[in-house]
């Protein structure tokens, strides 16, 4: 499948720079650069512990998927993460074709509890993975910042969940970035539904799934049809946790 020429569907690029931190204060940086052609995408990504934290930690982790740009939905076909940090290293690489996972591998392996909810074959199947997720696909010629645009359920498999994050439409607000992107953003509320892969008695998903203040601000990439994170914010226990763009430029296939 893949997408019609013409105004909006020309190929497109962003290099995103961001802060993250929590109450305020920095813990770390990260980047995601999105290339759109007409019918594929690719996205990179990378972060790293900064500020007090680099001290005692020298977290940093990577992360790249890849796939096919359809009129109605996006079909990744590969995914992979790796996160170090100074106790242990983790890795994930998922394999998906039609949006079914073919075939994963998660080191360390998920350990055995019988309280987890089992994946089943059926739970990764019509999913994507984490980072193709955080991209929205906008169908039809409409405003990229319609209010509807926010109103969807993302399946997302990351190799160890299956959960659904459910977005709705809270707000249109103008962001600016220190480089770049100056414009609206969609405002979106995300409630957490974990599907299976998970520990239900456990009190970080009972806190999720009962947290009313996850929030993201989506922004268009210029000549697509997509929308990404601009600003992301999720409340915790000890403040507010927020990723934000300081750096946001784009183009797209004309160079704009």
């Amino acid at each position: 499948m893949t997408v019609a020429s013409g105004p909006g569907h020309a190929d497109g690029r962003v290099d995103a720079r961001y802060r993250i931190s929590i109450a305020g204060l920095e813990l770390g940086r990260a980047s995601l650069l999105i290339e759109v052609a007409s019918s594929s995408y690719v996205a990179s990504g990378s972060a790293r512990i900064t500020g007090v934290l680099q001290a005692v930690s020298q977290g940093r982790g990577t992360a790249g998927a890849r796939g096919a740009l359809g009129r109605e939905r996006l079909s990744p076909q590969a995914f992979t993460m790796e996160a170090v940090s100074d106790r242990k290293v983790e890795a994930i690489r998922l394999v998906l074709a039609a949006n079914a996972v073919k075939d994963v591998a998660v080191e360390p392996p998920v350990k055995e509890s019988s309280d987890r909810v089992p994946v089943s074959d059926a739970d990764k199947k019509g999913v994507l993975d984490p980072m193709t997720g955080s991209l929205i696909l906008v169908p039809g010629k409409g405003d990229l910042l319609a209010a509807d645009s926010c109103d969807r359920t993302i399946p997302i498999f990351d190799g160890r969940q299956r959960y659904d994050l459910a977005l709705s439409y809270v707000r249109t607000e103008a962001v600016k970035a220190e480089n770049g992107y100056a414009g609206d953003a969609l405002v979106c509320r995300i409630a957490y539904q974990p599907v299976s892969g998970h520990r239900p008695d456990r009190s970080a998903v009972k806190y999720m799934m009962k947290n009313k203040d996850i929030y993201v601000w989506l922004v268009p990439i210029p000549g697509t049809r997509l929308l990404m994170p601009f600003r992301a914010s999720v409340a915790t226990a000890i403040g507010t946790a927020q990723l934000e763009a300081v750096s946001f430029e784009a183009s797209d296939s004309r160079g704009k």
